[in-house]
């Protein structure tokens, strides 16, 4: 593994010229040693590859924020990238620098704040003065990985925010579980112990009646996978439920890749099948990326800023530990997940499948990220047992190690001010910390009773926090329907009014020894606030 002066010794070294942008200064935020893999001597210093310059708002977006949230009177999404986006003169002045280096320039967006620029590993390495190289990890995966902290001409250095695409490792996970034990039980009502269909859960929980998503779009991020039209169509079906308009875009040369069950495809289809049972007339916009730090990110910016589609909501099933990503990953993630709020923009992500670990193994606990952004409403998952007269026992999902809700105290968030009296306890890693609380809320997760779906020809249960950020999407959507407007930033609503959720205070979610949360009364890191009662929430809203 090299050291990071190592890496600097191996970087491709730069002519000797006087120019503006010859003087390189650390991005510090982008500290990141050379990955935990072998590393292979297989990399071509001629491949072409894409990177992505993020900068800076042309003005802090603060008081808008601010200001959307007292007044929920959103911003339109072009008068927003006009006064909140990327600076006209800061894009050609990174125009510039990728001239002065032979970089070809492959996309300019003032509204996402993004310059995507296209050069060979030798360019990109002496540019961003780094080094590249393939690595293989212990599964096998080859990947390219970068050793040392990126550098910036200094001339740029007010002005970038993060530069993404150099590292090409996958950086999230599916947050889903298949059940392979369990029959799919499609139109059968449900028994104790059975699973699910969506449609049959908005019935459980209380959805608003007589609403459809009509007039919504959501968009779902992919990261990997695909869905098949034939699937879906058998899929509705069986359930009396027109397909809804499924509208595939692809991000980064990715695509609606199908292939097995066992692949992403289950996160796919289960995203799709859960939302759109929920809200079947909402046009649903599925946004293919790389898994990759510049993929996921750029996924997110384009769903975002689309102004074809315009999605109200924002469903993400993917994630991974915050210890997994570098510091510029979370600063420009989140303050995309910001520019949602002006937006009046929704944003949903899975809190994890693994417990208070995360996955992560070291004996501490973790909270997956993007779902603890502050600005992002966390879903957590439950164990639920129903019968024919409805809700039997609802409480923490907690079947094994790895088999559990994720829940927590963020590492690299503050303390939000909507959760200042949801007393979120102290970091079980550090007990002077009490960072933002994880999750916002919860719905049934447990694969032994999870979401009957249909993937690539078969039907399975499937389980996974993963599902509750597209059927609580499904809620918004209908919400957002019945009330002619969208709700956008829910926090300060749902934390001021407890009422509208179902308090789940059995259980926990500790699969580290001695690092972890127990249920209780009101907000828990495990299943936050609760079940929401889809009635009480429209009527909070």
């Amino acid at each position: 593994m090299l050291t990071e002066d190592q890496a600097g010794a191996n970087t491709p070294k730069r002519p000797s010229r006087q120019k503006t942008f010859d003087k390189l200064v650390p991005l510090l935020s982008s500290n990141k040693v050379a990955p935990a893999a072998q590393p292979l001597k297989t990399l071509s210093s001629d491949e072409l590859m894409n990177v992505t310059i993020r900068l800076v708002r042309k003005k802090s977006a603060e008081e808008a924020v601010s200001r959307t949230i007292e007044t929920s009177d959103f911003i339109p999404r072009g008068v927003y990238a006009s006064q909140y986006g990327a600076d006209p003169a800061d894009a050609r002045l990174v125009e510039a620098f990728a001239h002065d280096q032979g970089l070809t320039i492959v996309k300019v967006s003032l509204a996402r704040r993004s310059v995507i620029l296209r050069g060979s590993v030798q360019d990109m390495s002496r540019s961003f003065g780094v080094y590249l190289s393939n690595y293989q990890s212990p599964d096998g995966s080859i990947f390219r990985g970068r050793a040392g902290v990126i550098q910036i001409p200094e001339v740029l250095q007010s002005i970038v925010e993060g530069v993404f695409g150099l590292d090409n490792r996958p950086v999230a996970h599916p947050h889903f579980q298949i059940n392979k034990d369990a029959e799919s039980r499609l139109f059968v009502p449900h028994a104790p112990g059975s699973s699910f269909n969506p449609n049959d859960l908005a019935k459980l929980y209380n959805f608003p009646t007589g609403f459809t998503g009509k007039g919504q779009c959501v968009a779902i991020i992919e990261l990997g996978g695909g869905y098949r039209t034939k699937d879906l169509k058998a899929y509705f079906a069986s359930l009396g439920i027109k397909t809804p308009v499924i509208k595939a875009i692809s991000v980064d040369g990715a695509a609606n890749s199908p292939s097995t069950a066992d692949s992403a495809d289950g996160e796919v289809m289960l995203d799709i099948e859960v939302v759109g049972a929920v809200a079947p007339e909402a046009k649903i916009v599925v946004y293919f990326a790389p898994n990759t730090d510049q993929g996921f990110l750029n996924a997110i910016t384009t769903a975002l800023h689309d102004n074809v589609n315009k999605p109200s909501v924002i469903s993400i099933s993917w994630g991974a530990a915050e210890s997994q990503w570098t510091q510029q990953s979370l600063n420009s993630y989140n303050q995309a997940f910001q520019s949602a709020v002006a937006l009046g923009v929704t944003i949903l992500a899975a809190a994890g499948d693994t417990g208070s670990g995360d996955s992560v193994g070291d004996g501490k606990a973790h909270v997956d990220f993007p779902s603890s952004s502050p600005f992002v409403v966390a879903c957590g998952g439950t164990k639920l047992l129903a019968g024919p007269t409805g809700i039997i026992s609802e409480t923490v999902w907690h079947a094994s190690a790895n088999s559990s809700t994720g829940g927590g105290v963020s590492d690299a968030f503050n303390l939000p001010s909507y959760q200042a009296n949801a007393n979120v306890p102290k970091s079980v890693n550090n007990n002077t910390r009490v960072g933002r609380g994880v999750p916002d809320l919860s719905a049934v997760a447990d694969p032994a009773t999870g979401y009957n779906v249909r993937v690539d020809g078969q039907n399975f249960v499937i389980g996974g926090t993963s599902a509750v950020a597209p059927l609580v999407a499904g809620l918004l959507l209908v919400i957002n329907q019945k009330l002619g407007r969208r709700v956008g930033f829910i926090h300060p609503k749902i934390y001021a009014n407890p009422a509208a959720f179902r308090d789940i205070t059995i259980g926990d979610n500790i699969t580290v020894p001695l690092k972890g949360y127990k249920a209780a009364k009101g907000w828990d890191a495990c299943t936050g606030l609760g079940v929401a009662d889809g009635v009480k929430l429209a009527n909070i809203l």
